[in-house]
């Protein structure tokens, strides 16, 4: 077998199989819904492992699904495009938060980088720029770098990540847990753990109160993940777990397990929308659209740019 190599473009080939690879090995790290005039919610942004921030129409997704088949029989899951696109960090994106919500809000994330960035809502949805052409074309109105450490002979230790941000509208404050080990805590806060429960702590005292057990046969110990995500709803009686494959919704007051279900592949992150749906991410850059009978209601995949 023989070729003709003449017009062999060595860097575009390398190029694509960086990108066949970055597509295959995506994580979605973190969801949120958008804000709403209507109080229904039907836009997800994403926060993915190449850094990037991304919207996507639930409707538009629903819309694609082939006529007369159920979202649990279509083989192929859905490659979605975003509506919008925004190159948010330098290395993974690991969270994604409103500030506000409704059209003034700011779209905040964090990532590899040690930034947090802020976007105006408004602008990024409003933006008239071809999706082919996004990434940069709305520049952000916040840019909060964490700061670094002095060590021996005054050098300075690489910027910190943020792994996660937390938003306070009222007292106007942004909290941030980066990876220097410092992190700012509520009276109250819930872990996830690689023993796979869930442990609910006193920060005023350091102990924990309460601890939540995905898998209460012992013996299923050996094949379950650890706890990779938790929330809480707004009334802070009901705490959704993802471990491996499987969700949990717990009632906090009684510590009772009140549905189970399955997704298609390891949970990265799940979001409650008044106390009834939950969005799921997971690898593959998949996400996983859960109604609040405990169904999948839609399931895409991002597609990238």
């Amino acid at each position: 077998m023989c070729g003709d190599s003449t017009n062999w473009d060595e860097d575009a080939y390398r190029k694509s199989i960086l990108k066949e690879r970055e597509i295959l090995t995506r994580t979605v790290f973190r969801t949120v819904w958008g804000p709403s005039k209507d109080g229904s919610p039907d836009t997800i942004v994403i926060a993915s492992s190449d850094g990037s921030i991304t919207s996507y129409s639930i409707p538009s997704c629903i819309s694609k699904l082939p006529l007369g088949l159920s979202n649990s029989k279509v083989q192929q899951l859905l490659g979605i495009e975003p509506d919008g696109f925004l190159h948010g960090h330098d290395g993974p994106a690991y969270d994604v938060k409103f500030y506000g919500g409704n059209e003034d809000a700011l779209l905040l994330s964090c990532g590899d980088d040690g930034r947090i960035c802020g976007w105006r809502w408004k602008e990024f949805t409003e933006s008239k720029v071809p999706i082919n052409l996004q990434g940069n074309h709305v520049k952000p109105v916040l840019d909060l770098v964490n700061h670094q450490h002095k060590g021996p002979w005054g050098a300075l230790s690489p910027v910190p990540e943020n792994n996660a941000i937390a938003v306070d509208p009222q007292g106007g404050a942004i909290f941030s847990a980066a990876g220097d080990s410092c992190a700012y805590c509520w009276d109250v806060i819930v872990t996830g753990s690689e023993d796979g429960t869930a442990r609910i702590w006193d920060c005023k005292s350091g102990k924990c109160i309460k601890v939540i057990d995905p898998v209460k046969d012992k013996q299923l110990k050996g094949v379950i993940s650890c706890v990779s995500c938790i929330t809480l709803d707004a009334s802070e009686s009901w705490l959704a777990c993802g471990s491996g494959q499987n969700l949990s919704v717990w009632n906090l007051p009684t510590s009772e397990c009140v549905s189970t279900i399955s997704s298609h592949s390891p949970i990265q992150d799940v979001v409650f929308d008044n106390n009834q749906v939950i969005s799921v991410g997971g690898y593959g850059g998949l996400v996983d659209v859960i109604s609040q009978f405990g169904s999948h209601l839609c399931t895409f995949c991002c597609q990238g740019l």
